[in-house]
């Protein structure tokens, strides 16, 4: 990562940090973009530059989420099964989570509260993780050598990705990083030995 990367990267993290501080604050509703780029010294315009809206904030999560799974489906045999692949792919989120710094983990403890506390949010995190799920499908279909509207590899992603959200919303209090994380490699081991033999295409 070049120097001018790696100031995009720090602002970037700088408007989010804020972010999360603004909505557990005062409320996800209540705060604005102007406060949110006032709290590290920028235009609202600038703000533009790295979050196309507000709510693409609390969604970072998923950017980075697909942009790895992408990656990991990537780097896959094309002769692998599909679930197989994405199974792989959702490790690869897991072991991210696994190295995150200090910093990172508050980010994500916080961004956790952010959706406990404001229930619509989470209608929006489906939705961006609906049109992952599309995308994921196209990739699958692609390996499958099938059609993208082929249902049997919308299943593959959605049962894949199920066992993400299933860790996402784990129940132990207080929730912290590593026992989300072991409840999501869990849930994964869980799917894995659901599966009927013949059924991974």
């Amino acid at each position: 990562m070049g120097l001018r990367e790696r100031k995009k990267e720090k602002t970037r993290l700088a408007l989010l940090d804020a972010a999360l501080d603004l909505f557990l604050e005062q409320g996800y509703d209540a705060t604005t973009v102007e406060q949110i780029a006032g709290a590290v010294d920028i235009s609202p315009r600038t703000f533009f530059r790295y979050f196309p809206t507000k709510d693409h904030v609390p969604l970072w999560f998923h950017e980075q989420g697909e942009e790895t799974m992408q990656e990991a489906l990537d780097s896959r045999p094309a002769d692998e099964p599909a679930f197989t692949a994405m199974v792989h792919a959702l490790r690869a989120v897991i072991q991210d989570m696994q190295g995150t710094t200090p910093e990172d983990t508050e980010r994500f403890l916080k961004l956790r509260k952010v959706f406990d506390a404001n229930p619509a949010l989470v209608g929006k995190s489906v939705a961006r993780g609906t049109a992952t799920e599309r995308r994921l499908t196209e990739v699958i279909a692609g390996r499958r050598g099938v059609d993208p509207a082929d249902p049997l590899s919308a299943l593959i992603v959605a049962w894949a990705m199920a066992t993400m959200r299933v860790g996402f919303e784990c129940p132990v209090e207080p929730v912290d990083l590593p026992s989300m994380v072991s409840r999501m490699e869990q849930v994964l081991e869980l799917a894995e030995r659901s599966l009927r033999p013949g059924w991974d295409a």
